[in-house]
């Protein structure tokens, strides 16, 4: 007697009597295992309308295609959208169109899907099903038989991996191999050169402005200018994927098409990330890959599949400063520990890096680390609210540690600016006033510092915007929204911007006033600001008399031996007349710079200024050879201190070509003050009213001559 079974069954043969019991269950069964439908086709979501950029790495592929030799394996790495997959998907389409060699994709984002993908490549080379079927049920290497069909490949060959995040499972199985028959390109987050041993990494990086313009008149060429699409572009960070997004959701409209320079105005609001995402084809199952509200989050759960939530917890973290160079040295600093475990931070911080999420760079000598502004909008957008309080502490606590606790006058220290966006974007996205009070601190702090190196444009940009933002939560009559104005008219004047610095000081004085009082010391500090600027505008009478209540009124508050106040009388050496200066205080006014330096030290920037302002009240007092001894030193000192560009040294040496030529050395002083006012030119500006000045000093040493 035959048998026969069919699909599962068996036939059983028996010599006596059997009882056997066999049970089929069919509605439990999961799925067959399966390959991709293709691979001789790029299994992307949209491919780009014209691959802009990227010449260099494609000449760098093509010339090894147009070799016609293999063993080569190049690897496209870069952060999620960054157009990694249309670079290998435009190289898969001219092989194939050529037909110079088999085009083969596999998509290798996880192991079934490379594993899958791999043996139908076997298959497409000529692999048999018996040892296709051997491969799927684990009674032969799958990946031997593959790279064995490979080798033996009558016709040459470009194999892509794509979407290789995890090179773990490409090692694993030693999928990842080279054959002399073809080349291999991998396109993966992961950047660290030790999962590609002898491949040839290529970095794919934001487009360049131009290209990224073209990306988006490419897929919506009605919907503006070539310049309103660079502008569109730059607010995109010239990301290719939300470029892409961005293009196809404006040629997809129909009954209201917006210009891109509407666009751009929704971009403003706090739905930027959704807005970006809109213009993914709605008829089509949604791929995280292809949003840039999801891209990232794949990263983040791998992370915390992996048992490294420290990852996600210090993007998060970076995700309230901006998209601007963080330096490296403020995620080394104990307040850290609130988000991420110290002896954690350096493991996380290298998982960023590895998988694209941020990469690091060196600005101005120093090391920072810097992420996507596209990618920390999507995080900071998906960060749960019951953390952000959290967030936002730490990282006004993180920035406060790195600004100058006490700043001084120093040189130009071009650091200090890179602070500055991170400042504005924590007082930006405050949601608690506390912690906007606490930033507007650290931001009006850091405009002192920036300030008192010199860097008046930065220093005035910083208190300006940074009360502006804390306003909207604190108020315009906030203590410290008002001193940040107050800096803010400090650094106009500093500008020769004499008229706004009045009237903003002005205003700011009265409101202090009113609210804490003439003797408060926020309102003396306005007053003293704003007796400088009187001062220049020609008004000595009421300049010499604020500045007079304010010595008198940081005596009583801060204490005669307070730094503040020994500035303010050293400012009465400078503004008081000849016949004023010697009796001021009873002829003890003089003896001001013994006294900063026996109570603050010799090389304490008030000595120094008292010492300065001592040597003009020798001058006018026409004591000219000590005038000219004292200023020399001080010069002396300025320039080892500050350098010869700094504002004050150039002050000095304006004085110092007075009591030149006040002892007969005209020509040394044209010298001088020639000098000066070349690097006034330079500094401030030709038209500056301290540069104006020394090129009218200038003049006069000239005609008398």
């Amino acid at each position: 007697m035959d048998g026969h079974a069919e699909d599962r069954g068996r036939v059983f043969q028996a010599s006596g009597d059997q009882h056997i019991n066999e049970h089929h269950h069919y509605g439990g069964r999961g799925p067959e295992p399966s390959g991709p439908d293709s691979v001789r086709r790029p299994a992307v979501g949209r491919p780009p309308v014209v691959l802009r950029d990227r010449s260099e790495v494609m000449e760098r592929l093509r010339a090894s295609i147009a070799a016609g030799g293999g063993g080569e394996v190049y690897v496209l790495y870069g952060m999620g959208g960054s157009g990694k997959t249309a670079v290998a998907c435009t190289l898969f389409q001219e092989v194939a169109g050529e037909q110079s060699r088999a085009a083969l994709w596999v998509n290798a984002a996880d192991r079934a899907g490379l594993r899958g993908g791999m043996l139908a490549v076997a298959a497409d080379r000529g692999a048999s099903d018996g040892e296709l079927l051997a491969a799927r049920n684990g009674l032969r290497p799958a990946a031997d038989l593959v790279w064995r069909y490979l080798d033996r490949s009558a016709e040459p060959w470009l194999l892509i991996l794509d979407n290789a995040d995890e090179p773990e499972i490409l090692r694993d199985g030693s999928w990842l191999r080279t054959s002399p028959r073809g080349i291999v390109v991998v396109t993966t987050r992961r950047a660290a050169a030790r999962w590609w041993p002898g491949a040839e990494l290529q970095h794919i990086g934001v487009l360049p402005r131009e290209d990224a313009a073209l990306v988006l008149r490419d897929l919506a060429p009605h919907s503006g200018t070539t310049e309103q699409a660079a502008r569109i572009a730059d607010r995109l960070g010239r990301l290719p994927l939300a470029l892409t997004l961005a293009g196809g959701f404006l040629s997809h409209q129909v009954l209201d098409p917006w210009t891109m320079d509407a666009y751009g105005h929704h971009l403003d609001g706090d739905g930027r990330v959704q807005l970006i995402d809109r213009g993914a084809d709605a008829l089509c199952e949604p791929d995280p890959r292809h949003l840039v509200g999801l891209t990232w989050q794949l990263t983040l759960d791998t992370f915390e599949a992996r048992g490294l939530p420290e990852a996600a917890a210090l993007l998060r973290l970076l995700a309230r400063f901006a998209a601007e160079p963080l330096p490296l040295a403020l995620l080394a600093h104990h307040d850290i520990g609130v988000v991420v475990p110290r002896a954690r931070t350096e493991t996380a911080l290298r998982a960023l890096l590895d998988q694209s999420l941020s990469e690091r760079i060196d600005v101005v000598g120093m090391r920072c680390v810097q992420s996507h502004g596209i990618l920390l909008d999507s995080v900071r957008a998906a960060t749960p609210g019951e953390l952000r309080p959290t967030l936002d502490t730490a990282a006004v606590r993180l920035l406060d540690a790195a600004v100058p606790g006490v700043p001084d006058a120093g040189p130009h220290d071009p650091r200090l600016r890179l602070l500055v966006p991170h400042a504005l974007a924590l007082l930006r996205r405050a949601g608690e006033p506390s912690v906007a009070a606490d930033a507007l601190v650290v931001a009006t702090r850091l405009s002192v510092a920036l300030h008192r190196t010199g860097d008046y444009l930065s220093a005035w940009e910083t208190s300006r915007t940074a009360a502006d933002l804390a306003q909207r939560l604190l108020g315009a009559d906030d203590r410290m929204v008002l001193a940040a104005r107050s800096r803010a008219g400090r650094a106009l004047f500093r500008l020769g911007r004499f008229a706004e610095a009045e009237s903003l000081l002005h205003g700011v004085r009265t409101v202090q006033e009113g609210l804490f009082g003439a003797d408060d010391t926020d309102t003396l500090d306005t007053a003293y600001g704003l007796q400088l600027v009187l001062a220049n505008l020609g008004r000595r009478e009421e300049s010499l008399a604020l500045l007079s209540a304010t010595v008198a009124g940081r005596t009583a508050a801060l204490g005669p031996a307070h730094p503040l106040t020994l500035r303010a009388r050293a400012s009465l050496l400078e503004m008081l007349s000849a016949a004023e200066v010697v009796t001021e205080e009873g002829g003890a006014l003089l003896s001001l710079p013994s006294e900063c330096d026996r109570l603050l030290g010799p090389d304490h920037t008030v000595t120094l200024g008292a010492g300065h302002n001592h040597a003009w009240a020798l001058y006018l007092l026409g004591r000219f050879d000590e005038a000219d001894s004292e200023i020399r030193l001080v010069n002396e000192a300025y320039v080892r201190r500050f350098g010869p560009e700094y504002p004050i040294v150039l002050a000095a040496r304006q004085l110092f070509s007075r009591t030149r030529a006040a002892l007969g050395h005209v020509d040394e002083a044209i010298e001088v003050m020639t000098d000066v006012v070349a690097r006034r030119e330079r500094g401030l500006g030709p038209e500056h009213p301290f540069t104006v000045a020394g090129r009218q000093l200038l003049d006069t040493y000239r005609s008398g001559r």
